[in-house]
C-alpha cells in the first residue's frame, strides 16, 4: 500500500480576539503533535497539528490569553535590545563566566587566551568584520563542547550519540530529529554549563520519547533531576545574552 505524502506545512494570518483587543497571529499547521504559542520580534505564532479543529485552536489561544496579553505588554514596555559593541575591552559571558574581547591591528580570525588578570579573552584581528569573526569564534568553541555533553547524556540514556549541529533558530534553544540528530543554538555557549546541560538532557530525552508526554518528562527527570528549576531559569536567560548579531532574537522561549 502506498502511503500518502504528509500535507505541506502552511501558514495563515489570523486575528484572535481577547476581550476588547484584537491580536494578529500567524497560524502554522505542520506535522507536529502538540499546540504551541510563541512570541518574538515577528509577532505571535500559533503552531498546531495539520488536523487541529478551529474550536480547539481558539480554546487553546483563549486559554493562554492572560499569558499572551502579559507578554505583549511586557514587550511593549521593554526597551529595544541593544547590540553588543565589539570594542576592545568589551565584556561578554562565556560558559557563565566573564570573558573579555580584545581587538588587535594584526592577525586574522579569533583566538582564545588567558588575560594577565586570569580573565579569558577572545582576541580578534583587524582582517575581518568583528561581529562575524566573534560569532565564528563562539560557534567554533560551542560545537565540541555541545558534542561532548550530548555524548555524555546519550551514554546515560543508553543510546548512541547522534549527530550534533549548531542552530541559529529565533525561538528555540534546541531540537531533535530521528533523521538529522540534535541541533543546539550556538548562543547557549554564553550560559553556565548546568543550564546548557539541561537543554542537552531535554533534547537527548527525545531520542527515547519524540514528544512531550509524561513519559518524556520522566526521562528528562532521570537524566537531569533538577530540570524544573533549570527550565524556569532558562526562560529568562535569553534576555540577558549579548546581541552580537542584529538578526538575533532577545527572547528564546522554548527548548524545542
Amino acid at each position: 500500500m502506498t502511503r500518502r505524502p504528509a500535507p505541506a506545512t502552511s501558514e495563515e494570518a489570523r486575528i484572535i480576539r481577547l476581550g476588547e483587543r484584537e491580536i494578529p497571529v500567524v497560524l502554522r499547521r505542520s506535522a507536529r503533535r502538540t499546540f504551541a504559542l510563541q512570541i518574538d520580534d515577528r509577532g505571535v505564532r500559533v503552531s498546531v497539528p495539520h488536523l487541529a479543529r478551529e474550536t480547539d485552536i481558539e480554546r487553546f489561544v483563549v486559554g493562554h490569553g492572560r499569558w499572551l496579553l502579559d507578554k505583549l505588554a511586557a514587550r511593549g514596555e521593554r526597551r529595544p535590545p541593544r547590540l553588543f559593541e565589539p570594542i576592545d575591552g568589551a565584556r561578554f559571558p562565556l560558559l557563565g563566566e566573564d570573558c573579555r574581547l580584545r581587538r588587535e591591528a594584526a592577525g586574522r580570525g579569533g583566538r582564545w587566551r588567558a588575560g594577565a588578570d586570569g580573565v579569558e579573552e577572545l582576541v580578534l584581528g583587524a582582517a575581518h568584520e568583528p561581529r562575524t569573526a566573534m560569532v565564528r569564534a563562539l560557534r567554533k568553541r560551542a560545537l565540541p563542547w555541545f558534542s561532548e555533553r550530548v555524548a555524555e547524556y546519550s551514554f546515560r540514556l543508553g543510546r548512541g550519540a547522534p549527530a550534533v549541529r549548531l542552530s541559529s533558530a529565533r525561538t528555540r534553544w534546541g531540537s531533535c530529529s530521528a533523521s538529522s540528530g540534535i541541533r543546539l543554538h550556538w548562543r547557549l555557549i554564553h550560559l553556565r554549563p548546568a543550564l546548557i546541560d539541561y537543554v542537552v538532557a531535554h533534547e537527548v530525552a527525545h531520542l527515547a520519547e519524540m514528544n512531550h508526554s509524561p513519559r518524556f518528562w520522566a526521562v528528562v527527570a532521570a537524566l537531569y533531576p533538577d530540570w524544573k528549576a533549570a527550565r524556569n531559569e532558562l526562560r529568562n536567560a535569553g534576555r540577558s545574552l549579548p546581541l552580537i548579531e542584529a538578526s538575533a532574537s532577545d527572547e528564546l522561549l522554548n527548548e524545542d
